[in-house]
């Protein structure tokens, strides 16, 4: 029975979610729901102790980065930066290549460690732009994005700095480069299929007569400057929030030490303030690098972007609040099913697949498509399970590398269900709903989570590493 109400309440979230509900409102009852069916007298506690507790601790440490996000995607558009870059990009590609080049433009700021919810900031502009111009329909931005930002470069090719590749680091004492064969396999599959995916759906939206579409909500506002940019001068700011992360990422841990207090100058003897920089410096170092590129774009087209900055930060700010609420709640969700007894059953039930690899694909994807969270979902499957997965992987003489890539790979699988954080806050971001675009960030999921186990047929067949 407690596992029946773990399922029925994330599928009822998923529903409502896709059927275009307030994930806002309905995360809380859903949550509440499975725990009331669990246990009555734990409703209240468990609402105020744990659901609002994770609730907000993720806006207290994320919501800067939605914030600044916004607004640097925001910037990027109004400057006409973002019509810059697309001209330059359809001169060199051509305009039948546009989910091309918005998959690679997103790959590029994943790889380099934007975070996945700047980098759907960032690129929007840049995708309604082309997709506009290119005249494809706006209703398969999310699925190329997602294809970008939320798959190989988050979690399969080696070296990638995003905390899914970083996670199972600490389990298996490998490192982001762990498999590196095996990850670059992954990523091309995923790559290669998803983009003949995205080119098969454009094809028959054109051969329906499909263009762009009208009447639509969130729409970048056209350029209303004099003359466009130098495409490489609108390309300066992306870099400059590339580069400044990476920058800041190595130099906030040197400046700061492993810890960081100081005590607050009011009345009264107060308890220092205690910093562990370690479990910060990521998100410090993105939130100084979005800042570099916010001043960047403001210093490059202060003319421009001066005359509009009050009206077009308005919806940019309203964007980062929904986007961050939805993102924040899914986030208490996972929290209150992870503490059932419910989620323990399936927990335990997904231990007795007897080959180690497959084991631990099916229980990280099944976990963090059960969280909503890919760092979530493998997280718990780790810190419960990484010493039976070492256990049978050693018994089997399989490297630690190879347990890395597919923890870290399944994480990135089935996450992307209707009721994830990421998702909700692309189709806000993209002003679409569940209905018109989830189908291809479905299809991408499925790609996505069948390239864990193409690269697990791999290594049996191979033995690459």
């Amino acid at each position: 029975m407690s596992f029946l109400i773990v399922l029925g309440a994330l599928v009822f979230l998923m529903l409502v979610a896709y059927r275009g509900y307030s994930v806002i409102l309905f995360a809380p009852v859903a949550a509440m729901g499975a725990v009331l069916l669990t246990d009555p007298t734990l409703v209240a506690p468990m609402f105020t102790g744990l659901f609002m507790d994770k609730m907000v601790g993720f806006l207290k440490l994320y919501f800067p980065v939605f914030l600044l996000g916004a607004i640097f995607g925001k910037l990027i558009e109004v400057s006409g930066f973002s019509k810059s870059i697309v001209a330059a990009v359809i001169r060199l590609f051509g305009p039948d290549r546009a989910m091309l080049s918005i998959v690679a433009v997103c790959a590029v700021l994943t790889y380099g460690g934007v975070s996945l919810f700047v980098v759907v900031f960032a690129v929007y502009p840049f995708a309604a732009e082309l997709f506009r111009q290119s005249d494809i329909p706006k209703r398969l931005i999310p699925g190329t994005i997602a294809l970008g930002a939320f798959t190989f470069t988050m979690d399969a090719l080696p070296g990638t700095p995003q905390i899914q590749n970083i996670i199972p680091a600490s389990f298996f004492g490998t490192d982001t480069w762990a498999a590196p064969v095996l990850g670059t396999i992954g990523g091309i599959f995923i790559l290669a299929l998803g983009l003949s995916y995205l080119e098969w759906r454009r094809r028959v939206a054109r051969t329906a007569g499909e263009g762009y579409g009208t009447e639509l909500l969130n729409e970048p506002a056209p350029f209303a400057g004099d003359r466009l940019a130098n495409a490489w001068v609108a390309l300066l700011p992306l870099v400059l929030v590339g580069v400044s992360n990476k920058v800041f990422t190595v130099l906030i841990p040197q400046a700061y030490g492993d810890s960081h207090s100081f005590v607050p100058s009011v009345v009264g003897s107060p308890a220092p303030v205690v910093q562990e920089i370690s479990k910060i410096a990521a998100i410090w170092a993105v939130e100084a690098a979005l800042l570099v590129g916010i001043l960047a774009v403001l210093l490059l087209a202060w003319r421009t972007v001066s005359t509009h900055f009050a009206e077009s930060t308005k919806p940019a700010i309203g964007g980062a609040l929904l986007a961050a609420m939805n993102t924040a709640s899914e986030y208490g969700f996972g929290a209150v099913i992870a503490a059932l007894p419910g989620f323990l059953i399936v927990a335990n039930a997904l231990g007795a697949i007897p080959d180690p690899l497959i084991n631990e694909a099916v229980t990280v994807t099944a976990l963090a498509g059960i969280t909503g969270s890919a760092s979530g979902g493998m997280s718990i499957a780790l810190a419960a399970m990484a010493d039976t997965f070492i256990a049978n992987a050693n018994a089997a003489n399989i490297p630690m590398e190879v347990l890395h890539r597919v923890a870290s790979m399944a994480s990135g699988g089935m996450d992307t269900l209707p009721h994830n954080g990421a998702v909700i806050t692309l189709l806000a971001v993209t002003g679409l709903t569940h209905r018109q675009s989830y189908k291809d960030i479905f299809a991408i999921t499925i790609i996505k989570t069948l390239a864990v186990f193409v690269i697990i047929g791999v290594y049996y067949a191979t033995g690459w590493v």
